[in-house]
């Protein structure tokens, strides 16, 4: 029988690594998403601290919304508990003292990573350097994932870690869903800006080629947030990331809380009707299933890390 410690451990460490990848999508992708809108747009890089959850930190320490503030607080900043560099410096230590129960492959490489960030990190924040460095920390943190899902016995060790792992997808998800619903309709030609704001949101979750092979319609937002809230078969379309968790959930003791608030948030997500929803109401719906969503992490943790 696993300890609750190194269950917790297990647990967090997927979710740091997840947690890391898709901070930096998410600035790689707003990045791209302010040069493509139309001039005059009106949209910023305030944006990104309200959709992390940490505006109030922000503006704690920064008095300017501006790009250079925030990405240094989304990728550098160690007072940020869910900064880039957090993220992966809390994945290594979570892993390096479970060792007992990963492949020595796991730790070398995201020792590797710790590593890498730690080199590179001045040459993220400015533009010229920030999308080499960022698409190399997405490409390490899919190999650790490819890398524990090939190696790892299929135990209550690799349960935690794919439930972790799923639920913070979902998660991530939900805010890049968050952030199109803020920007839809700002500008004066709302379908140019919708299309490219929901292409963007696609790219960012590795969706786009999936959405026009499954979905077979120009990008438009209800129909990328219908394939991102309710698709079944997108790995990162929330829907899917709740039946991973719910399928980890079920091989694990004493599943029943856990199980209960998965099930309490998949029937929410399967009568959201995005045909009826407008922009305010998408961004009321999306907060309703982070509340969930934080409410299947706290079950987790009171069913086996208490």
């Amino acid at each position: 029988m696993m300890l609750s410690r190194v269950a917790w451990r297990i647990y967090w460490m997927a979710r740091y690594i997840e947690r890391a990848e898709n901070t930096a999508r998410l600035v790689n992708t707003y990045h791209f998403l302010l040069l493509d809108l139309p001039r005059g747009t009106p949209v910023g890089w305030e944006t990104l601290p309200v959709i992390a959850g940490g505006h109030d930190l922000f503006v704690d320490h920064y008095q300017r919304h501006d790009e250079r503030n925030t990405v240094k607080f989304l990728l550098a900043d160690r007072f940020n508990p869910c900064s880039l560099s957090n993220s992966i410096a809390y994945a290594r230590e979570n892993c390096r003292t479970s060792r007992e129960v990963l492949p020595e492959q796991v730790w070398e490489q995201i020792n590797e990573l710790h590593n890498y960030l730690k080199n590179k990190i001045g040459e993220a924040l400015p533009r010229r350097g920030r999308f080499d460095v960022l698409t190399e920390i997405i490409q390490r943190c899919q190999q650790l994932t490819g890398l524990m899902a090939g190696t790892m016995s299929q135990d209550s060790a690799y349960d935690f870690l794919r439930i972790g792992r799923n639920l913070e997808r979902a998660d991530m998800t939900s805010r890049v869903i968050d952030i199109g619903a803020m920007h839809l309709h700002r500008a004066g030609d709302a379908e140019t800006v919708d299309v490219h704001v929901w292409t963007s949101m696609l790219r960012a979750l590795d969706a786009y080629q999936m959405y026009r092979k499954d979905v077979q319609l120009a990008v438009s937002w209800r129909a990328a947030v219908v394939y991102l809230l309710q698709n079944d078969t997108l790995p990162r379309a929330i829907a899917h990331c709740l039946d991973r968790v719910e399928e980890g959930l079920g091989c694990l003791p004493e599943p029943q809380r856990g199980l209960m608030a998965v099930r309490k948030v998949r029937r929410q997500l399967n009568n959201i009707n995005v045909a009826g929803l407008n922009e305010e109401k998408l961004h009321e719906e999306v907060d309703s299933l982070q509340v969930g969503l934080s409410g299947i992490n706290t079950a987790i943790s009171k069913s086996w890390f208490g």
